[in-house]
Parts: C-alpha cells; structure tokens; sequence
C-alpha cells in the first residue's frame, strides 16, 4: 500500500537494532520452461527487536525472522500475502501484479532460517496478456482452494480470479464470485482466504463475507465509518489448519512513524479473539499484511509478511511464531 511510503528516517535507525547477521544469497532455483523466473535475494536474520515493542500471548514463542532484500527492480517487493504450499514452499503476490513462490528452509529445531529458490512470473489478464497496468495489478490477496486452485484478489479494479492450480496455471484466469459492495480504490478485499464451501474475504476498511460460486454472504457488515489507516484493519487472512475459524493480521499506522500489526483469531461470525501477537516499535515491525498457518510438531505455525512499498525505509520481513 503506497501511502505507507511516507516514513521517516529514525524507522531505519531503530529498525537497524533488530538486524543480526547476513546469510547471503539463497540458493538458486534451476532454471525452467514452465514459465517462472529465477530470481536473487540477500537474506539477514532478525530478532524480535529492542524490549518494550513485541508482546506475545501466553504459548505464543518466537520461531526465526528473515529480512529479505533485493535489488530495486527485483520482483520480491511490495508483496501483498502468503500462503503456503504444503511441500514446504509458500506463494505470495505483489500489489504490482507478480506471483512469487520460494521454498521455507527450518534448522533441526524447527526455526525459520532460510528461504531459498525464490522465482517469479507476471500474473495475467482474462486475454492472456502479461499485467502491465498498476490498476489492473494491484494484487492484495490469495487463497489455494481444497483442490489446489489459486485465487487471487485486486484493488483499485475489485474483482476475485482463479488462476488454476500452481503446477499448471492458467494465463487465461477465471473470474469467481466477490462481494457485492463497492469499495474504494485502494481499500479493497486485503484478506482472502478458504471456507467451508468456498473462500472468505476480508475488506481493509471493514466487511466480512463468505463467498461460493453463487453468492456471496454478509458475515459482518462493513461499518458506516470505513476504519481509518490510525486504527487496526485486517489486512491478511488465513485458515486456522484445525478448521475452528481464520487467522486474521491486522496493521495500524499512524504519522509519522507509528506502524504497527498484530495477529488474531477470527471466530466463524466474524468476531476477532484476543491479541496473540502484536509488533511494534521499539521492537521489529513493519507494514505487515500477509498471513499462512499451519500445524508443525503438534503446533499451529504462523508466518507473518510485510510489504516494504519499494520503500528503502521499509523492509520485507518474514517472520515465525508457534502457538502452544
């Protein structure tokens, strides 16, 4: 979201004690005709940051954080959500229309120390041709179904598509049913993820619905006052792996360097639980907005994303948490 961009310097400084050592480049992924590109990142490993910023629920511990980084053309920025694969990869999507896949490396413990074979390749339109256009590509969120279809959502021309499956994808994709609701070019449908019977979303200025390929269903209404950038707002969504509700991150940012995110859980009426995770400053935090969980060792792993907008005064952060 490009009105994040406006940070001030003193973010880098602080941000700077959260950075521990380089772990180079990941390894490369071997090049293919299938229609994705290899492609480069340095990785730096952080921690939780400075005390007094991170806050973690009960059973709730830190497991490995990743700073990614790339060169200012590369692909591996401004991604909009995660999702994993179940093969030990993860997908995500850039508010600029590209598609990025890279596989998640754990040491012996369990903790996230790596990311490697990071590749990528243009989302298209329904005729085929590559994205070219910011307001056609501003992809916010993602959902592979039960049968491993890729949807995805935009802002700015709100619509849902389904790509295919990831092993083959479509160039021509599909449109499925989104809410009937209008909303504003750059507060669209953030959140996106599977449901009983088809996909919930999750709008950044409020709303909740659960779709299918008929209708779409009001879960929680959007309120009358859309909910402004200074108080929380859902801006990933995923399923629970238990099946009992969603995981749901939520960012708040208010000038000039007040950002913020935590993470809850989202009960099937839309209600949202306690805080289990909150990252702020003078801690590690920045313009989170994707979430994916799964069940690791008996546990629920989170991994939390953040978009750095091209902003060198942002940064791509992955980051793990268990919950107990």
């Amino acid at each position: 979201m490009s009105r994040f961009g406006r940070l001030a310097s003193v973010w880098i400084a602080l941000s700077l004690s959260a950075c521990a050592a380089s772990l180079g480049a990941p390894r490369p992924y071997p090049l293919s005709s299938d229609g994705w590109t290899p492609q480069v990142a340095e990785l730096r490993s952080v921690s939780l940051g400075l005390p007094g910023g991170t806050q973690l629920a009960d059973g709730v511990t830190f497991a490995g954080g990743l700073q990614v980084s790339a060169a200012p053309t590369s692909p591996l920025h401004s991604l909009s959500d995660l999702k994993l694969t179940g093969d030990g990869g993860f997908v995500t999507v850039s508010d600029t229309g590209d598609l990025v896949r890279g596989d998640i490396r754990l040491d012996a413990r369990g903790r996230l120390v790596g990311l490697d074979h990071f590749r990528s390749r243009r989302l298209t339109l329904q005729d085929g041709a590559a994205i070219s256009d910011k307001s056609d590509g501003d992809a916010e969120g993602l959902a592979i179904t039960p049968s491993g279809d890729l949807l995805v959502s935009f802002e700015r021309r709100h619509r849902i598509w389904n790509y295919g499956p990831l092993s083959a994808l479509k160039t021509q994709p599909t449109p499925v049913r989104s809410p009937d609701f209008a909303f504003t070019e750059n507060d669209g449908m953030e959140g996106l993820a599977t449901a009983p019977g088809g996909w919930r979303v999750s709008g950044e200025a409020g709303g909740v619905w659960d779709c299918a390929a008929a209708r779409c269903t009001v879960v929680s209404a959007p309120p009358a006052t859309p909910i402004p950038d200074s108080e929380y707002r859902i801006t990933g969504l995923d399923r629970d792996p238990s099946g009992a509700g969603w995981f749901v991150v939520q960012r708040l940012y208010r000038a000039p360097i007040d950002m913020r995110a935590r993470v809850r859980r989202m009960a099937p009426d839309g209600t949202l639980g306690p805080v289990l995770i909150e990252l702020k400053l003078p801690g590690t935090t920045d313009n989170c907005e994707g979430v994916a969980a799964e069940t690791r060792n008996g546990k629920t792993r989170l991994y939390i994303l953040s978009d750095d907008n091209f902003n060198p005064a942002q940064r791509t952060l992955m980051l793990a948490f268990d919950l107990r």
